[in-house]
């Protein structure tokens, strides 16, 4: 009896030692997330750009009558140049087409610091990121039509604005450098002055000078 006990123990044990030697561990894999198509991402939109301007065709210093302003052509130069869309500041009451007249009601305007009726503003200009702002130069200064833009137009401040001028020289008065204060929060880049009889006796020559400033500003 006791023999058979012994052998009936010894048979126990070989099978779960047989058991043991045949387990599998296993470990429980996570699935990986599903895919989600969020599908093509389309480009970003490139900045648009504005080139609003004042100019005055008719009587005009060294070139007399002319049918369009010095300043509209450096206007249609950078246009071209930069794909813009162009906006042009007109006056309710138009200057004198008589260049001496012209002058003497430029001159009372600054005197009393008027600011000129113009017929409207830009209203969608908060699509526009840069502002190509141009002007003639009258008494060494901004046209007050160009005060009366540059104050009431809305949702210039963050802009970026880029002067250019045309006068009887190839400079800039500095007066540009007011455009901050005046637009109530816009920044200013380089600007550009262009003589006004050169617009209209060499403009190849103004559209190179034009393009290789926008150029330099990166465009």
């Amino acid at each position: 009896m006791k023999k058979f006990l012994v052998m009936a123990v010894t048979l126990l044990m070989m099978v779960l030692m047989a058991g043991c030697g045949n387990k599998v561990e296993t470990t429980a894999e996570t699935p990986p997330e599903p895919a989600v198509d969020v599908g093509e991402q389309p480009p970003a939109e490139p900045s648009k750009i504005l080139v609003a301007y004042f100019s005055r065709p008719g009587d005009n210093y060294e070139v007399g009558v002319i049918a369009k302003g010095n300043t509209e052509i450096v206007a249609e130069m950078i246009k071209d140049k930069t794909g813009a869309d162009m906006f042009e500041i007109v006056p309710v009451n138009p200057y004198p087409e008589d260049y001496r007249a012209c002058t003497e009601v430029a001159k009372q305007e600054q005197t009393e610091n008027l600011r000129p009726a113009i017929i409207s503003l830009v209203e969608n200009i908060e699509q526009y990121d840069t502002i190509f702002l141009g002007y003639p130069i009258w008494w060494s200064d901004f046209p007050m039509a160009v005060y009366t833009f540059v104050e009431n137009q809305p949702g210039l401040s963050g802009k970026t604005i880029i002067p250019f001028c045309t006068s009887a020289g190839d400079y800039m008065t500095g007066k540009e450098a007011s455009i901050p204060e005046i637009s109530r929060g816009a920044n200013v880049r380089e600007g550009i002055g262009i003589k006004g009889k050169r617009c209209q006796d060499e403009p190849d020559q103004v559209r190179e000078q034009v393009n290789a400033w926008l150029t330099g500003l990166g465009y």
